[in-house]
């Protein structure tokens, strides 16, 4: 698995995954302010972003296939070769279920673990209500096949709904998400089925690492609820409920964000 990385900065390693159908590039002001205290490592999931693509077929416009299938074991699998660590890790959404997988998975590579609007079980359940519907995902993946573009322009709709800011953050998210060119829509249609399917909640009691959890208090798509419960399960969690923030904090409130994170992993 080739992972397209860039690093910035000095001090302990901090790796930064994102979120479904994005790509790294989602981190550029959060990165800079981080390199300031940390060597940040601003990962593109495969089939994201410039991973997996060719110096040819990246001038061309055109998307490589991934090597592999976009699973959760695959995916770490291709993380934990490529940081063998010990590092402090960030992921956001569907960045944030991968980082709990890994970090159970491999907990002598993972220090510290932040945790962005993000929950072990994305879909609801009998057992899990504070999930996103499962016919709500079921229509993303049967549009997903006739246009995937426009079905990820509605997932980032979903994304800022509520938000303070929320025509600024739309018109950002909308900017950057084909700014690297788009997914594969293998890696999509695989990063959708984690969502659908993913429920780690029998992993987190491993996950001993200090942990951040970073919630926004209008968040449609992992309501706060689901960040509370996710520490819960955790031994050494906690969680910063930002409010006036929906599912991307860092973008709406920056500076807040920044220095929760960069607190955490200096005295943790």
């Amino acid at each position: 698995m080739s992972l397209h990385v860039e690093v910035t900065g000095q001090g302990e390693p901090l790796v930064m995954l994102h979120g479904w159908g994005m790509h790294g590039g989602i981190w550029a002001e959060t990165a800079a302010r981080l390199a300031d205290d940390f060597e940040v490592h601003v990962v593109d999931l495969p089939g994201h972003g410039f991973s997996g693509q060719r110096e040819e077929a990246r001038r061309k416009g055109q998307t490589a296939e991934p090597r592999l299938p976009f699973t959760l074991d695959s995916i770490v699998t291709g993380l934990a070769a490529q940081f063998p660590g010990p590092v402090n890790l960030l992921g956001w959404s569907l960045g944030g279920i991968i980082a709990q997988h890994w970090a159970a998975c491999e907990p002598q590579q993972i220090r510290r673990l932040v945790l962005v609007a993000s929950t072990p079980c994305f879909a609801a359940r009998e057992d899990w209500p504070c999930g996103m519907p499962q016919q709500t995902l079921e229509q993303f993946a049967a549009e997903l096949g006739d246009n995937h573009a426009a079905t990820l322009r509605r997932f980032l709709a979903l994304q800022v709904r509520g938000s303070e800011g929320e025509r600024e953050l739309l018109g950002l998210l909308r900017e950057r998400l084909f700014s690297r060119g788009e997914p594969d829509p293998g890696a999509l249609r695989g990063g959708l089925d984690i969502l659908r399917t993913a429920d780690l909640r029998g992993e987190l009691p491993r996950i001993a690492q200090p942990t951040l959890v970073l919630a926004g208090g209008r968040d449609k798509l992992t309501p706060p609820q689901a960040s509370h419960r996710l520490a819960q399960l955790m031994p050494r969690a906690r969680v910063v409920e930002i409010e006036g923030a929906a599912h991307a904090p860092f973008l709406s409130h920056a500076e807040f964000f920044v220095e929760q994170v960069r607190d955490f992993l200096k005295n943790n």
